[in-house]
């Protein structure tokens, strides 16, 4: 009797497994499927780590790739909230291993926390590898903030080498568009000329715009058709139109200052930002330093500072009373 059900026991672990398309089930019900294990020590609470990440649904939609940055996502191991939650998953992993976890999305977002926009599907699917694990362990605070200052200091140095290569590879891959540079770095190619004078300093520039990375990867647009075309997460709550932006007064990137200068109404065109002139040394949530960026815009219209306008008033200052003398 006993060997009878010891027998289904492992017949109902291999049909689990093989329904959760092998993967195994962990505590809190978190479904892992570890792909590379290089027998390094597990990440623990309080060591600093860097990974890789494709976070997806099981509905093969992508809502994030840290692949695309050209960079890890520098992190402190957290302390787990919950059996089952993602930090459970990397409690199994060390340096240098990759592996795929599953969790129930109702699990994620239980509390009133909210779903990305237009998000379906059962399941968050992540997709990890550990790059790197400085220890915390016993070192004192100190020795622990200084070594993974300078092993970040490494990492934005080696991002910093690599942008010119990057944008001239981009460069490289378009001549069809035959961009011109400008002294500060900027790189465009008109595509569609417009007409008329061009965007003053002081104008207001309505655009239409798309923010690819140089890999091709979109993170912005103001276009439906475009989100809709690169398979993005639609959100609800944009309104995807032509957006107002104030020129020369230093409220954008000043890759976009300098750029909208050059056109008129009507123009289209592809800039290559270096990170220069975009988001520097210090990036982006959505990007790495060093990032060079590139925009495909359209100067939909030009709307010129009213003359007309009432000045500002000035406050008048008032003079101080003086105080009587005393005798």
């Amino acid at each position: 009797m006993m060997k009878r059900k010891l027998m289904f026991l492992s017949l109902a672990a291999i049909g689990f497994a093989s329904c959760n398309g092998g993967f195994k089930q962990g505590d809190g019900g978190l479904l892992y499927n570890i792909h590379t294990s290089k027998g390094n020590p597990k990440v623990k609470e309080g060591d600093f780590m860097t990974l890789n990440m494709i976070l997806k649904t099981d509905k093969d939609s992508i809502i994030n790739n840290s692949y695309d940055n050209g960079q890890p996502i520098p992190t402190l191991m957290p302390k787990s909230q919950m059996k089952g939650d993602i930090v459970s998953g990397l409690a199994l992993l060390g340096e240098g291993d990759s592996a795929t976890f599953k969790i129930a999305a109702d699990s994620v977002f239980k509390g009133g926390q909210q779903r990305p926009p237009g998000f379906k599907g059962k399941y968050l699917v992540y997709t990890i590898k550990i790059e790197k694990v400085i220890a915390k362990g016993a070192l004192n605070e100190q020795v622990f903030r200084d070594r993974v200052t300078q092993y970040m200091k490494g990492q934005t140095d080696a991002l910093k080498g690599k942008e010119p290569a990057k944008i001239q590879g981009y460069l490289d891959a378009h001549k069809d568009l035959k961009f011109v540079k400008t002294a500060s770095g900027l790189n465009y190619a008109v595509t569609t000329p417009g007409a008329g004078a061009n965007v003053a300093v002081g104008d207001t520039a309505v655009i239409n715009y798309t923010l690819r990375l140089v890999t091709g990867k979109v993170l912005e647009t103001s276009s439906k058709e475009v989100a809709v075309k690169e398979k993005m997460q639609i959100n609800p709550m944009n309104p995807y139109q032509p957006i107002r932006i104030p020129v020369g007064e230093g409220k954008v990137i000043k890759g976009w200052d300098e750029a909208f200068q050059l056109f008129n109404k009507g123009t289209k065109a592809v800039l290559v930002v270096p990170s220069s002139l975009g988001y520097g040394d210090q990036g982006s949530p959505q990007m790495q330093p060093y990032t060079p960026l590139v925009f495909e815009v359209e100067l939909v219209n030009i709307v010129h500072p009213n003359p007309n306008a009432p000045k500002p008033v000035m406050p008048q200052m008032q003079m101080p009373t003086p105080t009587p003398a005393t005798k």
